[in-house]
């Protein structure tokens, strides 16, 4: 647990103090709750940059903290509303913190996230082990993203932080960096609906449900798509006099190719592309100084992207199905889906179809009113979003593959609750910008502290009682979804993995401990791990019969097996692991189901 929120609090400081600053050299004089996704992103490409220097990936750990001094320093007398945005921003950062903590208290423990749900992270830890080793790995030679895997390797290397509380720390981050995000869309709320609003936005159901299964990067892309829209937003009014204040949004599509490679820009190109059809004038200067930072900061990049085009999970002839069980409802990105696993059809679990459809069509009707007020009210960053996000799921699920096209419904869904809780601003010069930046002669303390400013007109009764209901049910879909997270193993070692050449080419038999087949959904990580071959996994506590025939291979969690197990030879110590061969395999098929690498590669990406 300490470190979980350690590695929280070190990204999120991190994140906030780095972010802020570019926004700072970027013109902006204001606390922008854009700053953190900013950040994060910037994080993740500085610590990739680095982590190679030298063989032991301790260069990130080195300059990340002494970047977040320099840019305490730097921004100390330079930016304004730092106490506002505390005031406003920890009741939603308590608030996302503790339900992004509702899978370890409901498991009790803290572990590799998604564990019997989603077999991936596996696969990320054994490539983080080897990047902090100065080693090559499988998805590194496939121009797998490795951005925040480094952010891990720092905390590791910094902070005596273990892999897999690194990556769950991480992970808790980006939900919590979310809805602080959202609350650039609602600065000039009353309290209240900011916090609620905001929490609704940045864990949506479908992000709530991609952070369950421990998917990191679909958790940080759909943050980092969110804030670029508010970037957009922000260029037009607190930013626009600005000359490089299309930066903030550039430095965003770096970061998204660090967590996302390729696809990740795809996304934030075409809502810039949308949006400057929406505009009337073409600020060219300010677009051709961000298209140069963005270059700059991605042609280091360039040739791992190339070679990520070619990962099985883009084909649209493969499979294509991952850990899914077939096409995923659109419905579901409206937020009101009240399954703990997404990927069930509507009345496959407790709840009946019908409150399904009954959601999703109350949920379609507030998000047509929500696109009526975004037009009226000049919203073109809000929109252009949405329109895009929209088209993007279409043309996965046209061309692609239902993998794919889940991904894009989970990157759309906090933009379809933006777009149904935004409220409606009134002219320009009377409201308060979420940068913090006053028109019309509201300071943004004011507005931040008492929740008051000139930001939209007085919503009527049913209106509110209207947005309330929604963001209940949005608020208990999210929360069902968390409280149904699998959590497994609390550490993790590459020796099972490291065994598969070996253990391929006979039937195995697993005998694990009792607490991490019981406990922490250990089952499934081990076979998993040692995918390829023939696999049956048992506690130890059932050694005691005659050793199962047809198997040559028995694999136990240090100790030696007990009587008549003893009998077997010890062939390798490989971590805290043991492997013991019997010579003469006893005759009779194996027990043990095959464990297909084909059947496995498909929850990869």
């Amino acid at each position: 647990m300490i470190g979980t929120y350690a590695a929280v609090v070190a990204v999120c400081v991190a994140s906030s103090t780095i972010g802020q600053a570019a926004l700072a050299l970027s013109g902006v004089r204001h606390w922008s709750w854009i700053s953190p996704a900013v950040g994060l992103g910037l994080v993740c490409a500085i610590c990739w940059a680095t982590v190679r220097i030298g063989d032991n990936g301790v260069a990130p750990a080195i300059l990340v903290p002494v970047l977040t001094i320099a840019a305490a320093i730097y921004l100390r007398g330079r930016v304004k509303g730092g106490g506002a945005a505390v005031r406003a921003g920890a009741p939603v950062a308590l608030c996302a913190l503790l339900a992004a903590s509702l899978p370890f208290a409901v498991e009790g423990h803290f572990g590799i996230l998604g564990t019997g749900f989603n077999p991936d992270m596996s696969q990320h830890l054994l490539a983080t082990d080897r990047l902090a080793e100065g080693h090559g790995s499988q998805l590194l030679h496939q121009g797998y993203p490795l951005g925040p895997h480094s952010v891990v390797v720092a905390l590791n290397k910094g902070l005596g932080i273990g892999l897999v509380q690194g990556f769950t720390g991480v992970t808790v981050a980006a939900a919590v960096i979310a809805p602080l995000t959202a609350l650039a869309a609602f600065a000039d709320q009353p309290k209240w609906r900011r916090t609620a609003a905001a929490l609704v936005v940045g864990l949506a159901y479908l992000v709530a449900s991609y952070y369950a299964q421990g998917a990191f990067k679909e958790v940080t892309q759909a943050l980092l798509v969110l804030a670029f829209v508010l970037a957009l937003r922000e260029s037009t009014r607190t930013w626009n006099h600005l000359t490089l204040r299309f930066v903030p949004a550039a430095l965003l599509a770096i970061g998204s190719v660090y967590v996302y490679s390729f696809p990740g820009p795809i996304w934030l190109g075409a809502i810039l592309l949308v949006w400057l059809a929406f505009e009337r004038k073409f600020p060219v200067r300010p677009l051709f100084l961000a298209l140069v930072v963005f270059l700059v900061g991605t042609l280091p990049e360039l040739g791992r992207m190339v070679d990520f085009h070619n990962f099985e999970t883009f084909d649209p002839n493969g499979p294509g199905l991952g850990n899914l069980f077939g096409q995923i409802s659109p419905f579901t990105a409206l937020g009101i889906w009240p399954s703990g696993d997404f990927r069930l059809a509507p009345g496959d679990g407790a709840v009946p179809a019908l409150i399904y459809y009954l959601g999703a069509a109350f949920a379609s009707v507030l998000l047509l009113l929500g696109i009526r007020r975004v037009w009226r009210g000049h919203e073109r960053g809000v929109l252009s979003g949405l329109i895009a996000v929209a088209a993007l799921y279409a043309a996965a699920r046209i061309g692609g593959t239902p993998y794919t096209a889940a991904k894009a419904l989970e990157i759309a869904a906090p933009l379809v609750a933006l777009t149904i809780l935004l409220p409606r601003n009134r002219r320009a010069g009377q409201f308060v910008s979420s940068a913090g930046g006053a028109v019309g002669g509201t300071a943004p303390e004011d507005a931040l502290a008492t929740g008051g400013g000139g930001g939209s007109p007085a919503a009527t009764g049913p209106a509110v009682a209207t947005l309330v209901l929604f963001m209940c049910a949005a608020t208990l879909c999210s929360l069902l979804a968390l409280g149904n997270a699998p959590v497994g193993p609390t550490s993790y070692s590459p020796a099972l993995t490291n065994l598969r050449p070996l253990l391929a080419t006979s039937s195995t038999f697993v005998l694990a401990p009792d607490q991490l087949l019981a406990d922490e959904h250990g089952t499934p990580y081990i076979a998993w791990e040692l995918r390829g071959g023939r696999v049956c996994i048992e506690p130890e506590n059932a050694a005691g019969g005659t050793p199962p025939t047809g198997v040559r291979f028995f694999v136990t969690s240090g100790s030696p097996p007990r009587a008549p197990f003893s009998q077997l030879r010890r062939l390798r110590l490989a971590g805290p692991y043991a492997v013991w061969e019997r010579r003469g395999v006893v005759g009779g098929p194996s027990p043990c189901p095959l464990i297909a690498v084909r059947q496995a590669r498909q929850a990869e990406g």
